[in-house]
């Protein structure tokens, strides 16, 4: 943004990031980067869908569609029982989301170089 009083001082850059598959179907952007956090976290579809405020059937679907879309598991789901059922992310799985938080944190601080020089320029 510009300074106080400039013509930009309330306008902002912002960006998206997300992986799609080579037919262009997304795979994970934010909100389903927040499902597999929360599944890592909590080991719970059933809490990680409580705590991002969706249903179980939605979650489901999410993370069904990440996996086919991706073309292999990232999860391994554990079936009820006296303990309840678990959720928790395979190998593949962590290493896909710890590998985009990195890329995210990349992203951030190429934006804000990018952006210092674009409101340089535009403000000059």
């Amino acid at each position: 943004a510009g300074r106080k009083g400039s013509k930009y001082y309330d306008i902002f850059l912002k960006h998206r990031v997300w992986l799609e598959n080579i037919q262009g179907q997304d795979i994970v952007g934010d909100g389903k980067f927040n499902l597999l956090l929360s599944i890592d976290e909590l080991e719970s579809l059933m809490a990680a869908a409580e705590r991002l405020g969706i249903s179980y059937r939605k979650a489901w679907g999410n993370l069904r569609e990440i996996e086919q879309r991706l073309g292999f598991s990232i999860v391994e789901k554990h079936r009820g029982g006296k303990e309840g059922g678990k959720t928790v992310l395979n190998t593949e799985g962590k290493k896909l989301i710890e590998a985009y938080k990195e890329f995210l944190a990349d992203i951030d601080v190429l934006m804000h170089d990018a952006a210092k020089k674009f409101w340089a320029k535009v403000n000059d």
